[in-house]
């Protein structure tokens, strides 16, 4: 499997409006809606790329032998850098491996104290969450959906990741 990391202007409007309307998607991101055109994609990326000049991170594509397989990355919520990822049906299985690349990339190179994930009150609590040591950190509220959040401080990772990654390392990461 050969992964790369790119912007989100990198990939064609058209595969990003597949996926944000894709129906299995939906179902997993309770504030997306089925609208998605071309249009609305590519000024969507825009937006989403425009978060590394502000923020100095933000998310990427992802991109696996060479097909679009999602987006994700750290967006900035608040004081917050939170975890993002959503990935296609077809690429569901590729998540841990996309997820080690970025709890790395926001320990290990952008030096983060600590980093969140909020999953809706309809998901339950995965694998994910308690093998990486995310802890319960309260709730909010976004466009009246209650999600749960969680954070994952930077010694609580101390070699894990890497140490895991390059023992199963099948993959090259480009930026």
């Amino acid at each position: 499997m050969h992964l790369e990391f790119k912007r989100l202007t990198q990939i064609k409007p058209a595969d990003i409006t597949a996926l944000n309307n894709h129906p299995k998607v939906l179902q997993q991101m309770p504030l997306g809606s089925p609208d998605f055109d071309d249009e609305k994609s590519r000024s969507w990326a825009e937006e989403k790329d425009a978060q590394w000049e502000i923020n100095g991170y933000g998310p990427w594509a992802f991109v696996i032998d060479d097909i679009f397989a999602g987006w994700g990355g750290l967006q900035k919520e608040g004081d917050d850098a939170d975890l993002a990822l959503v990935l296609h049906p077809d690429f569901w299985g590729t998540g841990k491996i996309i997820c080690d690349e970025i709890i790395r990339h926001a320990f290990d190179e952008i030096h983060l104290t600590s980093i969140t994930i909020l999953l809706p009150l309809s998901r339950k609590v995965s694998r994910f969450i308690t093998r990486y040591g995310f802890q319960p950190d309260g709730s909010v509220n976004y466009d009246g959906v209650d999600f749960r959040r969680y954070r994952l401080f930077s010694d609580h990772t101390d070699g894990h990741i890497m140490a895991e990654r390059s023992e199963r390392e099948v993959f090259e990461t480009r930026r």
